[in-house]
């Protein structure tokens, strides 16, 4: 009984670290200028580095639990902030602009992975980041997949570095190329990562351009939700095609296999679309989720060694430029094409 509860007292700190990790983390987001560094990309540096000093083998069942269950309760507060109606207040040209950049993401990444010998989880983790909304969407996708907790780390990392390179570079881009607001803030929602990167990049031009990349950048993160769905199928599929390989005789459990969160996140996403949720409400719960969100990649960094980047190599950093890169040239042809310049 009495390593009972010293296990579950171990448990509840290991737990209390990732919050505090967290904690400081957004404490420093507030302190860094301009919006460079997000709260989430600070905790999972952070807690490498913990990590590479303090590695006690009880944290682990905490961390685990922090970067799997408290995530997956982040995921489903984080349809509370997402509206349907939103994509309706910029105009289907974004909307077409983002089907070219996601083609790009998934497809063009499925055929570049293998030029660089990345895993299927690695690389769509990167070009969900890539695609839709930077650090959100990769841990939100990272559950869904059963992602190891280092691929998320290398996942946020190279969409992380892009974003601090593009964030300087996109306004001297944009002006030399003659870019009319409307036009810069579709290239830019459409192409930069996370949203603090957007919205840097964004008001960095002018205040209209700003103004605009931040609702193209909301309305990419619908984006979420039907990927999710999909990546859900393939990992349903997936898992089904492994148990009938290793056990022919044995049924596939469904039940256990889909995640059922989505769920959760599904019904806030469409009580928030259909107006059921007040505005105040929404953004509560949508600090909530952020926090959570922060906590669970503490978590991640926590259980993820700097030894565990080394291993990787290059890799997946040269595979992120490529995708981030090529998704940039995209967006801008097709706003090109589009007769916005």
């Amino acid at each position: 009984m009495k390593a009972s509860i010293k296990e579950r007292s171990m448990f509840v700190l290991g737990i209390a670290i990732c919050f505090a990790v967290a904690g400081v983390s957004v404490l420093l987001e507030t302190l860094i200028p301009g919006d460079l560094l997000g709260a989430s990309i600070i905790a999972l540096f952070m807690g490498t580095i913990i990590n590479s000093f303090f590695h006690p083998k009880w944290i682990k069942p905490a961390l685990k639990f922090t970067s799997k269950k408290i995530l997956k309760g982040a995921i489903i507060l984080l349809g509370a902030s997402l509206s349907i109606n939103t994509i309706m207040s910029v105009g289907k040209m974004t909307f077409f602009v983002m089907i070219f950049t996601f083609a790009m993401c998934f497809g063009g990444g499925f055929f570049i992975r293998k030029l660089f010998g990345l895993n299927w989880k690695l690389s769509n983790l990167i070009s969900a980041g890539t695609g839709i909304c930077g650090g959100s969407a990769v841990a939100a996708l990272a559950p869904v997949i059963d992602a190891e907790d280092k691929d998320v780390a290398f996942a946020m990392s190279s969409t992380f570095l892009f974003d601090m390179v593009m964030v300087a570079l996109y306004p001297i881009m944009g002006r030399a190329l003659g870019m009319s607001d409307i036009a810069y803030g579709i290239w830019a929602g459409t192409s930069v990562n996370d949203t603090a990167s957007v919205v840097a990049s964004g008001y960095a031009f002018s205040e209209a351009a700003g103004d605009f990349a931040t609702m193209v950048k909301l309305t990419r993160t619908i984006a979420i939700i039907p990927t999710i769905l999909v990546f859900a199928y393939i990992s349903t599929r997936v898992k089904q095609k492994e148990l009938k390989a290793t056990n022919s005789g044995q049924k596939v459990n469904m039940v256990k296999i889909i995640p059922w969160f989505i769920c959760g996140f599904l019904l806030l996403a469409i009580l928030n679309s259909v107006g059921w949720i007040p505005a105040a409400a929404s953004g509560i719960i949508k600090s909530t989720s952020k926090f959570l969100m922060v906590t669970a990649l503490a978590a991640i960094g926590l259980g993820t060694s700097i030894t565990d980047f080394k291993k990787a190599g290059l890799k997946p950093m040269f595979y992120g430029i490529t995708i981030d890169t090529l998704v940039t040239l995209t967006a801008l042809i097709v706003v090109w094409c589009m007769g916005l310049m």
